[in-house]
């Protein structure tokens, strides 16, 4: 008997092996195993049984699973469909797929196997068992067939165990001369909680005493992790809210939803509503109705702390189902339990996160919802590339499920296919509570010279008057850092990043100069290196530059900033979030973060402080963002009281202003899908970047880009696929690689995808990596 398996680590093949001697019985598919590959040992997941072996391979050179990881499989069938389905569409093997989206326990084989024997434990490696003698070993494997065996996980190795998490933010509490201390708390600010030995072997095993003084001095925390709250800590939840009854526009969106959920079959629904319009009510009052059907939810956010903010809403309103919170940034090892829980678990549940969410294996799926559907953080754009609403619709689609988008303002694609009648729509034009949309007003910003303040002085009398009368404004600024830029005075260079084609960001608070895309990081002050000199201009503003200008003129009023420095240790999002709503500062600041899904009834000011921000990027969506960006940002005033918005730029004449003023997204959408439809962009077109890198200095791979382009054109026009390039990316070199861009238009995914693995195939790539984007989303 053999068995097809895919490998989830590299080079993640689908290889063939033969069934462990000391089970004859067999694998299951879905069943994780351990097997040999050269000197290592890999986890794969059986994907088929009974695979006939080619011609070219004898029996005798087969090699065969070691052991299995678990006595049943993991993963249920579907779940095998799901992945081999995302593989096929997006050119990768089945094993590049789950080695990017299992937990990392999943994926590796550091595992003990423990056994029983009268009274006492015994632990076991993998490859203990290989050599174990044959009676012995015919007595471990009925054991493993009675259940007296189990597998540890490799969380419960200490040094994967210990996380080591900040307690401090920046500037850091260490003298000059502290470097490998100031090198663990850059760590650890950039990469959020890791365990120790991953820290350890990240930085060296000599930064250990470092580590345990950081740790005495109150700096670092090392113990097991404390994750955010997903199950219903009281002190966390807000006070329930007053009784109220729908809307007669929300009922009727509720009925027209349950009538989907009801069908045999899968079903998507587009819920078009203003911002502030009781979409997550509906969204609740759908979910229970789901769960009385006996069926699971999974409710999607396109960032943890609107997760974190949906989840307590689902526990206020579905008290007597569990709901479970997962995201990227929970720990590994509780990743790895909430997935082996829903494994084996037959209830139904409400399980709210991101987009890898989708890769969880939900009992009895009824009901997936994507709130604010248009946003760009649901797309995954590095490792592979997949959209978590396609995934959602294949989920639906094998479960008869019902697939719900929620937003104010519209992927236009999505709603271009409800006006199709492709996709069934229901609307919430007004907001709950009788709260009206606020006005908004432009302010032109063009006579700013460089060295002024980024606001306007109408823009500060706005933030004062509202300080002055005790009410809330939020800033927006979506460029994090205290200055983007650092010019020197005396030569006029910028300090570049060694690795990437950009200039290095100026954080005051961390005294560093960071490169956005790699991390790169130096000292600041430093000499320039050119001249040596230490005069330095910064040049524009970050969330840092603008919080710190506008605690100086708004004094004595509080202000707060978030963003994703501000955020760095565990559980301060919420913190943030939670002190504003507290009324414990006046005024927030932040990027994007701030932009959406938030309530925050005193907020009476949204000023978005660089409107253009964004504006006139290479990218067909450009304007789209930014109409999508402003507007959800305007949608946190007003919520309660009257409330008004002021959007700087220097650039009042194109054409999205109107409409963002009006607030008019139906206005949007027909200027722009007309502009669409005259540039041949989708939705009127299938639409494909091959992402083409090299090593910077490997000149030799010159060549192969030419054959790749040449293959690429040729295959194109034989399919009938227009392609475009290739040209250098905008950001020309990131991560010490050179980039390049290859567009492909065509009327469908197959074709795009065959020019894809047909050019590849014949231009004979040693040098190059490549890598095929469908529908892209960031196009830089």
């Amino acid at each position: 008997m053999y068995y097809a398996l895919a490998l989830v680590s590299p080079p993640y093949s689908t290889l063939s092996y033969a069934a462990p001697s000391l089970l004859p019985e067999g694998l299951s598919p879905g069943l994780r195993a351990a097997v040999p590959l050269g000197r290592s040992i890999r986890t794969a997941v059986v994907l088929e049984r009974h695979v006939a072996l080619p011609e070219s391979l004898k029996e005798a050179d087969m090699k065969a699973v070691l052991w299995p990881l678990e006595t049943h499989p993991l993963f249920d069938i579907q779940y095998i469909e799901m992945v081999c389905n995302l593989a096929a569409r997006h050119s990768v093997t089945p094993g590049y797929i789950l080695g990017h989206s299992l937990p990392a326990g999943l994926r590796g084989t550091r595992v003990r196997l423990r056994r029983f024997e009268n009274g006492t434990a015994r632990l076991f490696s993998l490859r203990q068992i290989t050599v174990l003698p044959e009676a012995e070993g015919q007595a471990f494997a009925q054991a493993w067939a009675r259940g007296e065996v189990e597998t540890l996980p490799a969380y419960e190795d200490a040094g994967l165990g210990e996380f080591c998490s900040l307690l401090v933010d920046p500037p850091w509490p260490l003298r000059p001369a502290a470097v490998r201390q100031s090198a663990l708390l850059d760590y650890l600010s950039e990469h959020g909680s890791v365990s120790r030995r991953a820290l350890l072997k990240a930085l060296g095993s000599g930064n250990a005493p470092a580590l345990a003084s950081l740790a005495r001095q109150g700096c670092v925390c090392i113990g097991p992790r404390e994750e955010a709250n997903d199950e219903a800590g009281e002190s966390l939840l807000p006070p329930p809210p007053a009784a109220f009854t729908l809307s007669g526009e929300q009922k009727a969106a509720l009925a027209d939803l349950r009538l989907d959920l009801e069908a045999d079959c899968a079903r998507s629904h587009l819920l078009f509503g203003v911002t502030g319009s009781g979409k997550t009510a509906v969204y609740l009052e759908l979910a229970r109705s789901c769960l009385e059907r006996g069926r699971s939810v999974l409710l999607l956010a396109p960032e943890a702390a609107l997760a974190q903010k949906l989840l307590r809403d689902a526990q206020l309103a579905l008290s007597d189902t569990r709901s479970i919170l997962y995201h990227g940034y929970l720990s590994a090892a509780r990743r790895e339990t909430i997935f082996r829980e829903l494994a084996a678990g037959k209830e139904p549940c409400v399980v709210v996160g991101t987009r890898s969410s989708l890769f969880l294996p939900l009992p009895g799926l009824g009901l997936v919802v994507l709130d604010e559907e248009h946003d760009g953080s649901f797309k995954q754009d590095e490792g592979f590339f997949y959209h978590a609403k396609e995934l959602a619709w294949f989920r639906a689609a094998q479960n008869k499920a019902l697939l719900v988008l929620g937003s104010a303002t519209p992927d236009l694609k999505t709603f271009y296919a409800a006006e199709q009648g492709e996709l069934p729509m229901s609307r919430l034009s007004r907001r709950v509570g009788g709260g009206e949309l606020p006005e908004i007003e432009l302010i032109n910003i063009s006579g700013l010279a460089a060295s002024d303040s980024l606001l306007a002085p109408q823009s500060l009398a706005a933030l004062r008057e509202v300080t002055e009368r005790g009410e809330q404004a939020v800033v927006l600024l979506n460029r994090r850092g205290y200055a983007p830029h650092m010019y020197c005075l005396d030569c006029g260079e910028v300090p570049r990043c060694p690795h990437c084609a950009i200039s290095l960001a100026w954080h005051k608070g961390r005294e560093r100069l960071l490169c956005h895309y790699c991390g790169h990081s130096m000292l600041f002050p430093s000499p320039c290196a050119k001249c040596k000199s230490l005069h330095y201009l910064p040049m524009g503003e970050g969330t840092e530059r603008l919080a710190e200008t506008l605690a100086a003129r708004l004094s004595p009023a509080r202000l707060l900033r978030l963003d994703r420095d501000s955020t760095r240790r565990p559980g301060r999002v919420e913190e943030i979030l939670e002190a504003f709503a507290r009324r414990e500062a006046q005024v927030l600041v932040g990027t994007q973060m701030l932009s959406k899904g938030h309530h925050f009834p005193d907020v009476t000011l949204a000023l978005a402080a660089d409107g253009d921000l964004g504006l006139n990027l290479p990218d067909y969506r450009a304007a789209e963002r930014v109409f999508q960006l402003l507007v959800q940002s305007a949608g946190r005033s007003g919520r309660v009281r009257p409330g008004r918005v002021l959007i700087q730029t220097r650039d009042s004449t194109h054409y999205c202003w109107d409409f963002i003023r009006r607030g008019d997204y139906e206005g949007f959408y027909a200027a722009e899908i007309a502009r669409r439809r005259q540039r041949r962009y989708p939705p009127f077109v299938r639409l494909a970047l091959v992402r083409i890198s090299f090593e910077s200095g490997r000149e030799e791979a010159l060549p192969e880009l030419a054959r790749l382009t040449q293959a690429l054109r040729r295959v194109g026009r034989e399919r009938e696929v227009e392609t475009l390039g290739p040209a250098p990316a905008p950001l020309a070199v990131l991560r010490g690689r050179k980039r390049f861009h290859c567009l492909l238009k065509a009327r469908d995914w197959p074709s795009v995808r065959a020019v894809f693995a047909e050019a590849v195939g014949a231009a004979e790539i040693r040098l190059l990596r490549t890598a095929l984007d469908l529908d892209p989303v960031n196009m830089l």
